[in-house]
């Protein structure tokens, strides 16, 4: 494991010294981060040099919105991940996936509304009105935003039960998203089929009977295929950012 601490010391009258905490990452963590932002490194040097193709707000777009996607997918396997495989490094990633989700869709957004209509706010709503994959994209939006904003520890311990509740939008979102990602494509919609597919099976392994068939298995595998009472699921927060 990398440990990166960070340590501020400040005296003040009282001689009271002030610490930041100390920030740990594995190797895989530091992974995650660097691929998720990837992406938008390549954006901004292609948006420097102009190689986004003859429509560059277009691209921008596009790209933005299919990484945000992405992100948000790889979010929710992360619960089934370690279900299924009892790959437990990748709760770790789950909220940074998350939280990169929604800064690509924010960027998205941003660039729709802001770059392509200029913030024209009676063109927005008559696209919203005519077309229905940027009314279900901004649906997405709507929800990813408020699962963002509270989905740090403090917010958790204000909201309590009601945390839990807010935060399973989430698959709302998700469904909505590939909605918004089949009717955007104007011909050949398999790559977008096949991302449903993963999601639906994404969310087929969080019914309570699945998952627990899947850990089951998992355990019985490990013990060498010996026969064991299927073990209660472990409940696990399903947040945008944990």
């Amino acid at each position: 494991m990398l440990h990166v601490s960070l340590e501020v010391t400040s005296t003040s009258k009282n001689n009271m010294t002030t610490r930041l905490p100390t920030f740990r990452f594995t190797k895989f963590q530091i992974f995650v981060h660097i691929v998720a932002l990837l992406p938008l490194v390549i954006l901004i040097i292609d948006a420097l040099r102009g190689n986004l193709t003859y429509n560059p707000i277009q691209a921008a777009t596009l790209r933005t919105g299919k990484t945000a996607m992405i992100l948000l997918v790889a979010s929710l396997a992360c619960t089934p991940v370690n279900t299924v495989f009892g790959f437990t490094p990748a709760i770790k990633v789950r909220r940074a996936l998350g939280l990169y989700a929604f800064l690509y869709a924010l960027v998205h957004f941003s660039i729709y509304v802001g770059v392509d209509y200029g913030f024209d706010l009676q063109l927005i709503l008559l696209e919203l009105s005519e077309k229905r994959y940027v009314l279900v994209g901004f649906a997405a939006f709507l929800i990813l935003l408020p699962l963002a904003i509270t989905s740090t520890k403090g917010w958790q311990r204000r909201m309590k039960k009601n945390w839990k509740k807010l935060h399973r939008w989430i698959y709302a979102a998700g469904i909505l998203v590939m909605f918004h990602f089949i009717w955007v494509q104007k011909s050949d919609i398999r790559q977008p089929l096949i991302w449903a597919g993963i999601l639906a099976v994404l969310l087929i392994l969080r019914i309570p009977r699945v998952r627990s068939r899947a850990v089951t298995f998992r355990t019985s595998r490990r013990a060498g295929g010996k026969k064991s009472a299927p073990p209660k699921p472990v409940e696990v927060n399903e947040p945008v950012v944990q």
